[in-house]
Parts: structure tokens; sequence; C-alpha cells
């Protein structure tokens, strides 16, 4: 009777029979390495062929893989976007305030610490976990705890994805394994605690506007005629980002003065007549700027002489180089970015929250209650520019969402997460469709006779 083989070398890779399984044994890079190859003999050895080619030749092998521990992964993960990937400052805040709730949910239960042996389960056992939490709305110390929201829970768990993409694609992950944060499914979540954009109708927006003073006029009046974002709009500067004979606003990005658009997508916005002349009025002794200043800039007290971009950029590098003298290790981009806000600062720049709280504040004395952020404006903008039958593609240039990706100029995009169609604007295009039906025709006759 033969003899069974329970052992077998190709090259570099030795082949070892543990009880109905073939496992292959290697090193690779001085490390040693144990992996699975299944019962057939014949398979087992084709696959320690093609391992031993890629050892020979310096190729990873195919079962090679580094596990290391999920903190580790996350560090690595944010330092990627931190210094490959270049993504902004707020966006790495943002990922490190989504993972850390993975790294608590690893310090406080029984599970894997390391990333080759996560598993589904685990990742559910987390998304349950995350629906006991409670937390305090935007991270505020003063404001009061409630459950994290549906909306919070899938951004999270997005997040945790990432990090597990990352790691498959630089292998700390087996062979073939799957992200156990992808085969959750949670793209078919429902959302189902969202608070409801509530816009505000003709009568409120002319309510608003009366009670606004002639500083806030001139905030909000560009806020809804042109669909910017608050960021957006604090950061024009004048002679720049405004053509009054053409009737243009310029929305650029600022790099050099740390600060850049969302999307990083520049666009021109048509000024109405009304808004052009307002913001001339406003800036009729004024040749340099921010555009819109804040209600006690004085200007003959600004810091920087001729605030065009030109000498804000360098104001900003003479700012940085004393601050460098002060900071042996150097500057990393937090505190880069905090000196560039003060340049904006110095040039008159409106502090975003400041927009939100001159918001509340009107709405407060105008009476309308549920209205807490100028961002529903850019939802009315976007509302109106759909009510108004305005072209799609327009629609998202206007707004600044991306189009390279849309196969029609009907796919909206980001562009209809703004847009919420009235019931009135329903009613006129059903209507519009339904007058040539014969349906309609023959209710009309209908009604004729029996008048």
């Amino acid at each position: 009777m033969a003899r069974k083989t329970t052992s077998f070398r190709v090259g570099r890779v030795r082949g070892d029979l543990r009880g109905q399984v073939w496992y292959l044994t290697y090193h690779e890079n001085g490390k040693r390495h144990r992996s699975r190859s299944g019962q057939d003999l014949a398979e087992a050895k084709k696959l320690a062929s093609q391992i031993n080619v890629q050892l020979e030749t310096g190729v990873p092998a195919v079962l090679s893989f580094d596990s290391i521990s999920i903190d580790d992964l996350r560090t690595r993960w944010l330092d990627h976007h931190e210094h490959v990937t270049r993504s902004s400052v707020h966006t790495i805040k943002r990922y490190r305030s989504a993972t850390q709730h993975l790294i608590n949910f690893l310090s406080q239960h029984r599970v894997p610490q390391v990333t080759a042996q996560f598993r589904l389960e685990h990742a559910e056992q987390f998304a349950r976990y995350l629906r006991t939490l409670e937390v305090t709305p935007n991270g505020h110390p003063h404001s009061i705890s409630r459950p994290l929201l549906d909306k919070g829970v899938l951004y999270i768990l997005h997040c945790c994805r990432s990090l597990f993409n990352f790691a498959i694609k630089r292998r700390h992950l087996p062979p073939y394994s799957d992200n156990p944060f992808s085969n959750l499914e949670f793209d078919r979540m429902s959302v189902e605690d969202s608070k409801p954009i509530i816009l505000f109708t003709s009568d409120q927006e002319m309510r608003f506007l009366q009670h606004c003073d002639d500083w806030q006029v001139s905030l909000f009046l560009t806020l809804m005629l042109t669909g910017m974002r608050p960021g957006e709009m604090t950061h024009l500067l004048l002679p720049d980002d405004v053509n009054f004979e053409q009737s243009v606003l310029q929305i650029n990005n600022r790099p050099q003065l740390g600060w850049q658009i969302k999307t990083r997508i520049a666009r021109e916005i048509p000024l109405v007549n009304e808004l052009c002349q307002i913001l001339q009025h406003i800036t009729r002794e004024r040749s340099s700027g921010t555009l819109l200043q804040r209600r006690q800039f004085a200007e003959n007290t600004r810091q920087i002489e001729n605030p065009i971009p030109a000498n804000m950029e360098r104001e900003l590098q003479q700012r940085l180089v004393v601050q460098k003298t002060d900071e042996p290790t150097g500057l990393d981009r937090v505190a880069r970015l905090r000196i560039c806000r003060t340049v904006w600062r110095d040039a008159g720049a409106i502090k975003i929250e400041q927009v939100r709280s001159e918001f509340i504040r009107v709405c407060e004395r105008a009476g309308l209650q549920g209205f807490t952020s100028p961002k529903m404006l850019r939802h009315l903008f976007a509302t109106t520019l759909q009510d108004a039958n305005v072209d799609p593609l327009i629609r998202c240039e206007l707004m600044g969402h991306s189009t390279a990706n849309q196969s029609s100029s009907h796919n909206l995009g980001m562009t209809a997460n703004y847009t919420h169609t009235r019931f009135e604007t329903k009613r006129k295009q059903l209507q519009f469709a339904l007058d040539s039906r014969a349906a309609t025709a023959f209710a009309r006759e209908w009604l004729q006779q029996h008048a």
C-alpha cells in the first residue's frame, strides 16, 4: 500500500497536512507565514508553486498579509489622509471623531483588537453599540445629550468601511477576505429620525427681511439670491471675486490663504440687478478686503494695508515666519490654519458662526419658529430653481456640485438633496401633464352636463 503524502516542498515553500487540510509555510522579508490552502493536494502544490515564483521575483506572495491592531490601522489611515490625499483639516477631524467610536467599542467589549480577526459579527455588534450611545449635538459641551441619530450612525459606519478598505489595499487583512463593514449592507438602512427641512414661504421670507437691519440685509440677501454656502460668502474678496460691470460673483479657492471651497469646484454666479446694486452700495467706499465685512470692522484700524489677495498672502508669510521661530518643531496644518484665520479676520471677514447666530436672532424678532440654520436658504435657492424649471445641469453648476459623473442632465446628484418639491409645483405640473388626457376632457364634459 502506497504511503500517504503528508508533506511536500516547492522551492522555498513547504506544504504540511494537518488533519485533512494543507498548510503552506514560507518566509517573506524575514517573517514566517503559515497559510491555509485547502484539502486538495494538487491545488496546494499549484498554489505553492505560484508563491515560490513570487518569492523568487520579489513580488508580494498571494497569501501574505500583515495583521495589525485596529488602533494602529486607524493611525495609518488618518496619516494617509493627512500627508498623501491631503484631505481638509475639517474632514480629517470628522474622520478622527467617527472612528474614535470604534476604538472606544474595542476597549469596552471583548472583541478582536486586530484586523485579521475582526469579522462581520463584530461589525454588527458595533452597529448595535452605536444605537446605545448618547452624544451632544455638534460636540458642544453644554448641550443636552441625545441618542445618536440615524445619519450619524451611517456616517460612522461609512468611515469604518473606508478604514477597512484601506486595510485591504495595504494587505492588513487575510487574502480574499471581505470588508466586514461592507457586508452589513447599511446603505439600505433608512433614516427615520432626520429633522425635516422647512422652507420659508413668500410671506415668511418677506417678514424675515423686514426684521433685518441694513447690515443683515446685505448678508442674507446675498445668501438668498446666490445659493452660496455661508463660508463661501464670508471669503469673497475685492476686487478679484466680484465684477459689478458684468454683474458676476466668482467663488474661488484660496489655498495660499488657507481656505478652499468644500467641493474644490470654483464657479461663477450671475447677480440679479437688485443684489448687484446693493453690493455696490455697501462697497462704494472700498476697493479691497472682504466683500461683506464684520459689523464692527473699522477700515482705519485694520492691520493689513490694502488687503487685496496678494498683500494678504504676503502678510500671511510674515506671520508664519514669526510663529515658526516660537515653534521649534514647526507648524502643523492646524496651527497654520489658525494663523490664516487671523489674516482673514484682519481683512474684515465675518465668522461663519456669526452668520448662524444672526440668522437665529432675526428669526426670533420676526416670530419665525423652527428656523435655526442659514443653510435652509441654500435649500430654498435650489428649490426655487426647480420651481422655475431651470435646466438641471445649470442647477448643479450654480450650486457648486460636481457634474463630472452625471450620465445625463436629469441626474441631479448632490443637488437633489437640496431640492424640495413644493406641493403647488406638483399641482401645476400634474395639471399641465394631464390637461391633454381624454379622461380629463371627459371629466370637463361631464361637469358641464351636470352643472
